[in-house]
């Protein structure tokens, strides 16, 4: 990644670590201290998504990449019902400046089963987090994530999930291992 200080940056924690999910540039693994990932569902989706929060003592694995031309339009619209946070992220064993997405605290409510957390959402996810850290930087996802407890609806036979990614068997293993040692509660159509 170019080390110009002027590129405008995001951090992404969730489906934004799926390469597949998206085309901008520059994209290289770092870590942002202080925050964790939660579960949370908002009145602006229909259905449970990931957001970031405070977290002292937390690390989370993510992505950062490029906005180009500092052109926020697309990743807004993208993440609609978010708002854009600065941070500093280490990568590459330095500090970045970067955005990050995450739901206001007064407009994120816990998933519930009207509202649940798609299967082909975190499987894509999940996806991005082995392609990018590996195993163990899966654990560390499930690790430093909160909500597990959020109803996830079983969508992979017609994913609803509109980047939605094909995962070999030993990916869907790795997801559904996942959801068993947190204890998650999966729920049909």
């Amino acid at each position: 990644m170019p080390t110009d200080l002027h590129l405008a940056c995001f951090f992404g924690y969730g489906s934004l670590v799926n390469r597949a999910t998206h085309s901008y540039p520059g994209a290289i693994p770092a870590r942002l201290p202080g925050w964790r990932r939660v579960w949370v569902h908002t009145a602006a989706r229909p259905v449970a998504y990931l957001s970031a929060e405070p977290a002292p003592g937390v690390v989370i694995d993510g992505l950062l990449a490029e906005v180009p031309g500092g052109d926020w339009s697309a990743l807004d619209l993208r993440e609609a019902a978010y708002l854009r946070h600065p941070v500093d992220v280490e990568c590459a064993g330095q500090g970045r400046s970067a955005q990050v997405y995450a739901v206001p605290p007064d407009g994120a409510v816990p998933p519930r089963t009207r509202h649940p957390v798609l299967l082909s959402y975190l499987d894509a996810v999940v996806q991005g987090f082995l392609r990018e850290w590996g195993p163990e930087g899966v654990q560390r996802f499930f690790a430093t994530t909160a909500g597990w407890d959020a109803p996830f609806l079983d969508d992979r036979a017609a994913p609803r999930y509109p980047r939605a990614q094909r995962l070999d068997a030993a990916e869907t293993a790795l997801v559904d291992d996942g959801l068993a040692r947190v204890g998650a509660r999966r729920i049909t159509a």
